[in-house]
């Protein structure tokens, strides 16, 4: 905690006394489906780009959505392993997680969620992160959005390669090549990491052994202007990753055990682009094949299909506002089961001020195994400009969203794993709700300041039952996850900038007692310092505070932790970088989940080049 007080509070005082560089404005497209100035937008939503990634520099994607304002994340061991992304407290399950339009969601999985451990932060562009319930635009499992954009072609003929190495028998090499010009544009990315890993059970911890992780990933998109309107897009994605864990043996300790995961998606989509409409349809496919395997021999395997139709319009000269429109057919598949789900949504945005913006609109969805649902959303935004210094943002909104049990929960409480209670349940659909209240500074030198309160509340979440372990049960009541977000981006000094936040999540079941792994107190800062148009340094401090997590005993309290990461770059030339990163500097000892070790300091170094023809 006193970590937490040096570091990271006084930074929100100093921020609001210092002098900031220029600020574009920005546009964001994942909270109404079409692009629309950050400024006007209600719901909070956060930005990482490609300079944002190369300056944390964390092989993980998921290390870096970390630092953002309230997101947490957790995992069990290293890189690789099963891990949690929450925002605002909600299951990782809940957070849909879009790359280029494709669903990265697994129906074979426990949960319909994604498997954030297998995404790499290698030829990413943007990552919007869209936080609270957003069933409107998004229809079910959309507790929170992630919309990750992979890096695009640019006009002439271009490639790169990284490559770095480091602790635990670190090393991934990833390269890049495109090829564009008016008409046409190609790019593909790849990336092979392999790590030799740490011992990731505390209960190894009398005779460790090294739990390894590979990951290789693939991602092209082509595309093609038909004329100056339409635009067509071929998407192609692939990941193979394989992750050594522990007791695979029902119950016998050994330590033979791969998990091993393989993902293809691809998406075929048409645009039309004119001043007064936008329609976009598309097509898209993931198949996700998971086993865990015990000296070479599969214990347990699961396979899940998802192929969704997704149209997408507006109407943008209507008189005072703008309509947005959306249809989507989703088929969702584990092994033999299977079900379709139909929705469709409406959404009016406000075009008759400069200073006034609201949002209305509402999302109905049809699904086979548990009929129909309507979600809303309504949202408001009030601009005050001051004279000279900058404009008054002050914003609310409120929304709901559903999660219907999964193919996996049901097949699991039906199946012979299964004992009462659980065999005996009926799993209904979980109903969510949630509403926001904030203020934000914007100056014309750049200085931004931001307060947000939120409120949330899940309505008989489905949860394992961890006392019986009988299968899935309802937690019949409201759990709730409500809090305060602060947050500031500055530029210090003319070689010195700043990106502070601060997250008090207060989360509580049905039965008053704290939610799982969900810290109480969430607090990131980073400092980036430009020594010389060549040389910068980036320093980031992440802190978590009173969390608790469960096992055989009962509810175990988590230790308060902070971690610091440090990282440097050196540009040789034009083309020519070096970089070194140190993660955990100060060596802190601390588990995210009970019985799993996290990574002591490591280092890594590495190069990235570019080359380039126009």
């Amino acid at each position: 905690m006193r970590l937490l007080h040096v570091l990271v509070l006084p930074l929100f005082v100093v921020a609001g006394l210092v002098q900031a560089a220029e600020k574009i404005e920005e546009v964001v497209i994942t909270p109404n489906r079409i692009p629309v100035p950050l400024r006007q937008i209600a719901t909070s939503v956060a930005v990482i780009t490609r300079v944002d990634i190369a300056d944390h520099g964390n092989t993980s994607l998921a290390d870096v959505l970390r630092q953002l304002p309230g997101v947490a994340t957790s995992s069990n061991g290293g890189i690789g392993q099963p891990s949690g992304l929450r925002i605002r407290g909600e299951e990782g399950f809940r957070t849909l997680t879009i790359l280029d339009g494709m669903r990265l969601s697994d129906p074979g999985g426990p949960q319909i969620g994604p498997q954030i451990e297998h995404l790499l932060s290698s030829g990413i562009d943007r990552v919007e992160v869209l936080r609270g319930p957003q069933g409107l635009g998004y229809g079910a499992d959309a507790g929170g959005v992630l919309n990750i954009i992979a890096a695009r072609a640019d006009k002439g003929l271009r490639g790169g390669i990284d490559a770095q190495t480091g602790r635990f028998d670190t090393r991934q090499v990833s390269g890049h090549a495109s090829v564009g010009n008016a008409r046409t544009d190609f790019f593909v990315t790849a990336a092979d990491f392999s790590t030799g890993g740490f011992n990731n059970r505390t209960s190894d911890n009398v005779l460790p052994d090294r739990d390894g992780y590979s990951n290789t990933t693939v991602h092209a998109r082509a595309g093609i202007n038909l004329n100056e309107q339409w635009r067509a897009e071929f998407i192609q994605r692939r990941v193979e990753g394989e992750a050594e864990f522990d007791d695979c043996g029902f119950g016998v300790a050994v330590h033979d055990c791969l998990s091993v995961y393989d993902l293809q998606a691809s998406r075929a989509a048409l645009s039309y682009k004119a001043e007064a409409f936008t329609h976009s349809l598309g097509y898209a496919s993931t198949s996700t094949d998971r086993d865990s395997l015990l000296n070479g021999r599969s214990t347990f395997a699961t396979a899940g299909e998802l192929e969704r139709w997704e149209y997408v319009g507006s109407a943008q000269n209507l008189p005072g506002f703008v309509l947005v429109i959306g249809a989507d057919h989703e088929r969702a598949a584990m092994d033999t089961r299977e079900r379709n789900n139909v929705g469709f949504f409406g959404e009016i945005l406000s075009d008759f001020s400069d200073s006034w913006y609201f949002t209305a609109g509402a999302r109905h969805d049809d699904n086979d195994d548990f009929g129909s649902n309507t979600s809303y959303r309504i949202s408001s935004v009030r601009l005050i400009d001051v004279a000279n210094a900058g404009t008054l943002k002050f914003k609310a909104s409120m929304g709901t969203g559903f999660r219907a049990p999964s193919p996996y929960e049901i097949a699991y409480n039906t199946g012979p794993w299964a004992s009462a209670p659980a065999s005996l349940a009926s799993l209904q659909q979980e109903r969510s709700k949630g509403y926001e209240a904030g203020a934000e500074w914007l100056a014309i030198n750049g200085l931004r300041l931001e307060a947000v309160y939120f409120d949330q509340q899940v309505d008989d979440a489905i949860i394992f039952d961890l006392n019986g372990y009988s299968g899935y049960l309802q937690d019949a009541g409201r759990s709730t996850s409500r809090g305060i977000e602060l947050s500031t981006e500055v530029q210090l000094s003319a070689t010195l900038s700043l990106q502070a936040n601060y997250t008090w999540n207060d989360t509580n079941r049905p039965d008053g007692t704290q939610r799982l792994r969900r810290p109480e107190n969430l607090a990131n800062a980073g400092l980036r310092w430009q020594l010389q148009p060549k040389l910068a340094l980036n320093a980031f401090v992440r802190a978590s505070h009173n969390a608790v997590d469960q096992d055989f005993s009962g509810v175990v309290v988590l230790d308060d932790f902070s971690v610091l990461d440090l990282n440097a770059s050196y540009s040789v030339s034009d083309s020519l970088q070096l970089y070194g990163r140190l993660e955990n500097a100060l060596a802190e000892r601390y588990e995210e989940v009970t019985g799993y070790n996290t990574s002591g300091t490591a280092a890594f170094v590495g190069f990235r080049m570019n080359l380039g023809v126009r």
